[in-house]
């Protein structure tokens, strides 16, 4: 296989499992002390939760500890849930959303080396190799992603091109003139990446891994993009409150299900209503609890995102850790319109199996007394009609949207992560 052989720590990464869950209970130890005995915030949480780090034997007992999620690390803002000195925080990061109080994520040292060695595992895992050119489009700022490919990009001993988000045409010149192999980037970066490149008529040939992340990227999107492009597009795995990009692992070559860094961090799957556990096989919430950070390690933090343990067996690239289904969407992103409920990636499947139909799309919420309906815009070649992209909705979706068909170009675009979903009352333009 292509990666054969491509691992950045060959041991860790192909331990077996006993090695893996015996490795789990020794830091899930470690972890729930540190964070009991540095921070009273998690005290008092592990308190009234009638749990103590001395309750804690195996990775089994990680049941024990109490959930927590994202309003716990808003309410300690700016850094009251950190477990360590403030003079041992050397970096920090947030939340890229724009409302409400933002989530911080303090980092050690020790906590940029963990980064940068699961973020250089996914890099290794796509089939990059020391000395490779990789070209790095996520912002370098408060938002984590440029900083993650950045660090993991040094740690797998890559030629490090900073490009940063934006100038498209002058990404491309950058990738042509030092020959890019890997090329990083939100998805919807991808898809402006290959319109540009057409309207230039320019290709990339040296151009061979595309890592992509922080949006929806369904299967057809991914095909859309490797065809586009000419590459092999992998699904990047990561949040802020895990650490940042890649921090939790990615798809590798065989691309049915992402690789979670096990060594670093133990994943549940819970029924949300519930808060109890799944079977393996059934979707439902991750739960992530990171062993391996200083700064603030979350426990059994409720990410809201969608998925399904795929496998717990070693994968034909060598990889023992377990893989989860792509993230299918997330609790709070679920859309009810006539009694119907979808996310926002059913759509976008939907949409890109059509021949023509371009990469760009619009979901609108109209509201009227209280009544919701949708609106799916689309982008299209002509020759594609109203119809066919209406068809094809009702037979994903169950019912017929509304919508109109555009021109190729025809819709905004976005700095950054594209916006998919838009809100508008009754009046409203």
């Amino acid at each position: 296989m292509r990666g054969e052989g491509n691992f950045q720590n060959e041991k860790m990464e192909t331990a077996s499992q006993e090695k893996i869950r015996e490795l789990q209970s020794r830091r899930l130890k470690e972890i729930a002390r540190h964070v009991y005995s540095k921070n009273p915030i998690y005290r008092k949480l592990f308190d009234e939760h009638g749990v103590s780090p001395e309750d804690i034997k195996s990775v089994e007992d990680v049941t024990k500890l109490p959930l927590t999620n994202k309003d716990l690390l808003r309410e300690s803002y700016p850094l009251g849930l950190s477990c360590v000195d403030r003079n041992r925080i050397v970096e920090m990061h947030m939340s890229s959303g724009s409302t409400g109080t933002p989530v911080v994520m303090p980092y050690t040292q020790g906590d940029l080396d963990q980064w940068a060695e699961c973020m250089a595992r996914c890099y290794r895992m796509a089939g990059a190799v020391p000395g490779d050119a990789a070209q790095i489009t996520p912002l370098f700022g408060l938002f984590n992603g440029g900083f993650g490919m950045y660090h993991g990009a040094r740690a797998a001993g890559l030629f490090v091109i900073p490009a940063g988000p934006g100038n498209t045409a002058r990404q491309i010149r950058l990738a042509r003139d030092f020959k890019t192999r890997v090329l990083t980037g939100v998805v919807s970066y991808g898809i402006r990446l290959m319109e540009v490149m057409e309207e230039m008529n320019e290709s990339l040939p040296d151009l061979d891994i595309g890592i992509f992340g922080a949006e929806v990227f369904s299967d057809s999107m991914k095909k859309k993009i490797s065809s586009g492009l000419g590459i092999e597009a992998f699904d990047i795995y990561g949040m802020t409150e895990s650490g940042g990009v890649g921090t939790l692992g990615m798809d590798c070559e065989a691309h049915d299900g992402l690789h979670v860094w096990e060594d670093h961090y133990i994943v549940e799957v819970i029924d949300p209503a519930t808060g109890e556990a799944v079977d393996d096989g059934k979707t439902g919430e991750l739960v992530v609890t990171a062993l391996t950070r200083e700064a603030l390690p979350v426990i059994r933090f409720r990410t809201a995102d969608l998925t399904k343990v795929v496998s717990r067996e070693q994968c034909d690239c060598g990889r023992t850790h377990v893989k989860i289904a792509p993230i299918t969407g997330r609790i709070d992103d679920m859309l009810i319109i006539k009694g119907v409920n979808f996310f926002p990636k059913q759509v976008e499947q939907a949409l890109m199996q059509i021949p023509g139909v371009g990469a760009n799309y619009q979901i609108i919420i109209e509201e009227t007394d209280g009544m919701k309906d949708v609106r799916i815009n689309v982008e299209a070649e002509a020759g594609v009609t109203g119809y066919v992209v209406e068809k094809a909705l009702k037979e994903a979706l169950g019912f017929s949207p509304k919508g109109d068909v555009y021109p190729i170009g025809g819709l905004p675009r976005q700095e950054g992560k594209a916006k998919r979903v838009f809100y508008k009352k009754a009046g409203e333009e």
